[in-house]
């Protein structure tokens, strides 16, 4: 029996909190809408800090992230959750090709815009060559699986919440104690949500947790006077609409053989997303590997040919639906157009920007936790042995190399933590199970 492109979706009540939403089903609209917009909350914190970091427009990438999501829910024909979000695997390429200072808008963009593209292009190449080799002969997905199995992948997938880490902790931190004792209120108003409401609000627990913790933030400085107030001054002067700010591509060879080699990175990164969600739905989803790289890729290039950052699965999505148990792909397609609709306001870039620092650095703190362990679940669902010493070495060496940030420059390609515990986990298992006939099982 031939499949539909898209699933035969159904609508759930959603009003019980232990029931599990799978991507073919869907809640009443206000719930989904309001799910959606947790999702849009969940990625804008490093949907625009990866932006700010290499100089391009977070308004445009908010907006690209939405495209970015439809796109890829096309390619996938709605059967892997998945939300698109600006990737930091191009930071340390782009501030090499563009000599990026730290600071504003990055004069440069347009040779790494260029290199971003190449980088998508053959993404997508992967991803085309993938899906017609597993149309012809079935065995692309299983061999993709034999170089990442499960050690691998929930390796990769925890080495990017714990690369992250220290990014967390500098903005939980802050310039203060107080900035410090606020980033950890952030934490226990996420706690509190997720342990004592009920019903939507505890599914909502990420979006209600950030607003309680902005009020409560707001209320020690703007009210009690203690640290730095809420400034809202800018967000009544921007307009409500207005267009972001495109830039156009420059293609320079010499940026394209530093920024292309990233396109391995995002297969491993894309790869354990969906592992990660086809161990959180019980799915096998192996067979969508080849369409999901097609569509990453499709929308890489597609924003970066208006200058928006590459992007990639987001893991912050990822840990909100471990944390809600909630999987409607239908909720993308909402947040999507949300995004898009967030990335024409100059307003809402200035309610972002608004957000307190430790408040922001809280929670991250909780998503990129969130993240670290949806690694660890792929291990535990697909019973990885760690009384194997091939297993524990791949891991051990896997996550020392992504948390400490361990970087590597090979001639002209240069790889930061993540990707090189992505190719170190990748090669070490290989290399260590050379000859092992019970590879295929870890």
């Amino acid at each position: 029996m031939s499949q539909s492109f898209f699933p035969q979706w159904r609508r759930v009540s959603g009003t019980d909190t232990e029931t599990v939403v799978m991507p073919e089903e869907y809640l009443p609209w206000p719930q989904s809408i309001a799910m959606s917009a947790q999702h849009v909350v969940a990625m804008f914190g490093s949907t625009i800090l990866a932006p700010l970091l290499m100089g391009f427009d977070p308004n445009l990438a908010i907006l690209m992230s939405g495209l970015g999501t439809l796109i890829f829910f096309f390619f996938v024909r709605g059967r892997v959750p998945s939300y698109l979000g600006s990737s930091f695997a191009f930071i340390g390429g782009v501030i090499a090709v563009t000599g990026y200072a730290g600071s504003g808008p990055n004069p440069n963009i347009g040779v790494a815009l260029g290199a971003i593209i190449v980088c998508g292009l053959i993404y997508t190449l992967i991803g085309l060559l993938v899906w017609l080799a597993d149309r012809r002969t079935g065995q692309a997905a299983a061999l993709i699986n034999r170089l990442m199995p499960p050690v691998v992948t929930g390796a990769i997938v925890a080495v990017i919440g714990l690369n992250l880490a220290p990014i967390a902790a500098q903005g939980a931190m802050g310039k203060s104690s107080f900035d410090a004792l606020m980033a950890l209120m952030t934490v226990l108003c996420v706690g509190g949500v997720a342990m004592y409401s009920r019903g939507v609000l505890q599914r909502l627990l990420i979006l209600v947790g950030l607003i309680v913790a902005c009020l409560f933030y707001a209320l020690f400085t703007n009210v009690l006077g203690l640290g730095t107030p809420i400034d809202t001054s800018a967000v009544a002067q921007a307009a409500w609409f207005g267009w972001p700010n495109f830039t156009a591509p420059v293609f320079v060879p010499e940026a394209m053989t530093v920024i292309a080699p990233v396109a391995i990175i995002l297969v491993a990164e894309n790869l354990g997303h969906i592992k990660a969600v086809a161990a959180m739905t019980g799915r096998n989803l192996d067979r969508y590997l080849g369409h999901a790289f097609m569509g990453d890729g499709v929308a890489t290039m597609v924003s970066a040919s208006m200058g928006g950052t590459g992007v990639t699965t987001y893991a912050e999505n990822i840990g909100v639906m471990a944390a809600t148990r909630i999987y409607a792909s239908l909720l993308f397609v909402l947040a999507g157009f949300m995004a898009i609709f967030l990335g024409f306001s100059p307003k809402f870039g200035e309610v972002i920007r608004m957000i307190p620092g430790p408040v922001i650095g809280g929670m991250s703190i909780v998503v990129f936790g969130l993240i670290t362990i949806a690694g660890a679940r792929i291990w535990v669902v697909n019973q990885v042995d760690f009384t194997q010493s091939k297993n524990l070495l791949v891991a051990a060496v896997t996550l020392i190399l992504g948390a400490g940030n361990f970087g590597l420059e090979l001639g002209f390609i240069r790889l930061d933590g993540i990707g090189t515990a992505t190719f170190g986990a990748i090669i070490l298992h290989a290399l260590l199970s050379f000859g092992d006939k019970s590879r295929l099982a870890n």
